[in-house]
């Protein structure tokens, strides 16, 4: 049948309202994210929990390779990174390729800190989730690497 048709428009409509549902419900896991992030560590943001998870897989970068990955403003990224110098969670280190650059990295404390909010968030999810079918996640989980694949620029 056209997409011109009854049931092709009102496929249209269905579609419209699941785009609905998904941006109000993403947007609600968002904000649980934030509040349980501020509950796990009440210093650590969502923002500078995923700076430390970038900086630990990528083995460190600057600021501005930070702020690209996250399409952050750099004043955002800096401000965030300031934050996690002072606590000690973050430390600037020159780049042996280019000495006028400054790499961070974690610190030591900045690794314990990150593998303990990881493994408290791993539990929290694994309890939410715990009365759902393999098949479900797994389903789940590729619906959210499909989405979050589509470039940052699309947001």
């Amino acid at each position: 049948m056209s997409g011109r048709s009854g049931t092709g428009r009102r496929g249209g409509d269905d579609a419209g309202a699941a785009v609905e549902v998904i941006q109000r419900e993403m947007t609600v896991f968002a904000r649980r994210a934030r509040a349980a992030a501020g509950r796990m560590h009440p210093e650590l943001t969502l923002v500078s929990y995923t700076l430390l998870g970038h900086l630990e897989e990528s083995g460190g970068c600057r600021a501005t390779d930070l702020a690209a990955h996250y399409a952050l403003d750099k004043s955002t990224v800096s401000r965030q990174v300031s934050a996690l110098e002072r606590a000690g969670l973050v430390e600037r280190r020159p780049d042996p390729e280019d000495l006028r650059v400054q790499v961070l990295d974690l610190t030591a404390a900045g690794r314990s800190l990150l593998a303990q909010v990881t493994e408290r968030r791993r539990t929290a999810f694994r309890d939410r989730l715990a009365d759902w079918e393999a098949e479900d996640l797994e389903r789940f989980a590729a619906y959210l690497v499909r989405y979050n694949a589509r470039p940052a620029e699309d947001d």
